[in-house]
Formats: C-alpha cells, sequence, structure tokens
C-alpha cells in the first residue's frame, strides 16, 4: 500500500484541474481517507502549487458508482465541509486515484446549520462548453440533491466519521 497518493481532478474535457499529493491515513466503512497537514501544496492546472495554511482530510468513497468526493477542513477554514460533485473516483494504481470535476458543490459552513450548493452557473456553462451527456447531467444532479441532505443532516460520513481522521493530521 502506498503511503503517499497522487490526487488528481480533471475537467470533462481532460485539462488538468485540482492536483496534490496526500498521506493515505487508512480506511473505513465510508472509503479511503487521505491526510493533508496544514502548508500542503495544492495546484490548479499547471499552475505553481500553493500551500493550504490548514490541515484537511480527503475521503474516496468505497462505493464504486459514487458520484462525488469529500474534503474535510481543520480550522482556521470557514468552509468545515466541501463536496466535489464528480465523476466515481478510479484508482489508477495504489499510489494514484483521479475523477473528473462537475463543477457542482455542496459546503457546509463551520458552525452553520444546512448545506449550500455552489457553481451551479459553471455547471450549466461547462455542460455546453464540455457536451456533458444527459447521463452525465442526471448522475451529477441526483448526488448534488443527496448531497445537500446528506450534509445538512449530517449523516456519516458528514456527521463525526472525519474527525478521528483529521485529528491524524491536524
Amino acid at each position: 500500500m502506498a503511503d503517499l497518493v497522487r490526487v488528481v481532478y480533471r475537467k470533462y474535457d481532460g485539462t488538468l484541474h485540482w492536483n496534490l499529493t496526500m498521506r493515505r491515513l487508512g480506511e473505513d466503512a465510508h472509503g479511503v481517507w487521505l491526510g493533508a497537514p496544514p502548508y500542503t501544496p495544492i495546484a490548479k492546472g499547471h499552475e505553481s502549487a500553493e500551500p493550504a495554511a490548514w490541515a484537511y482530510v480527503s475521503l474516496v468513497p468505497r462505493e464504486p458508482d459514487t458520484w462525488w468526493t469529500a474534503t474535510f477542513n481543520a480550522q482556521p477554514k470557514s468552509t468545515e465541509i466541501y463536496v466535489d460533485v464528480t465523476t466515481p473516483a478510479r484508482w489508477t494504481s495504489a499510489a494514484e486515484v483521479g475523477c473528473v470535476d462537475l463543477d457542482l458543490d455542496v459546503v457546509r459552513r463551520r458552525g452553520a446549520d444546512g448545506a449550500l450548493l455552489l457553481d451551479e452557473d459553471e455547471f450549466a456553462e461547462h455542460r455546453v462548453r464540455y457536451g456533458y451527456p444527459p447521463e452525465v447531467v442526471q448522475r451529477a444532479r441526483a448526488a448534488a440533491d443527496w448531497l445537500l441532505a446528506a450534509v445538512a443532516e449530517r449523516r456519516e460520513p458528514f456527521g463525526e466519521a472525519y474527525r478521528g481522521w483529521l485529528a491524524r493530521v491536524g
């Protein structure tokens, strides 16, 4: 099992989007947990990597047909949970996982009740630009709807499950 994992998000046309290297923390019933201590560099596309000042963990869901990946942030980040609606994540090796970012995001701000859906305008624009097939649009919308409820209701893994993993990298 690789200790370091390259995490690669692409856009629907295959262009490189967010990318970074994280440490494999372990697995549970929800999936594979990856950790990034404070100041882990993250790059957007081919731009220079910039460090994030807070620790965070990411969850790659266990179920192979799950249309999201989630990030759980430590303080001082004001966004506690940030869930990207994506194509199902695929492990290309033990040391690399990737998916396609489908623009829609569900977030929960620290200390807030409920959840917010972000980037519907970007989803609409990219749906046309990249020619998202109807099934991709339907799956992305269904994932966003499910996530809005699950994150707002703090259903696991959006309740307490991430806290132990986050404590390992804090």
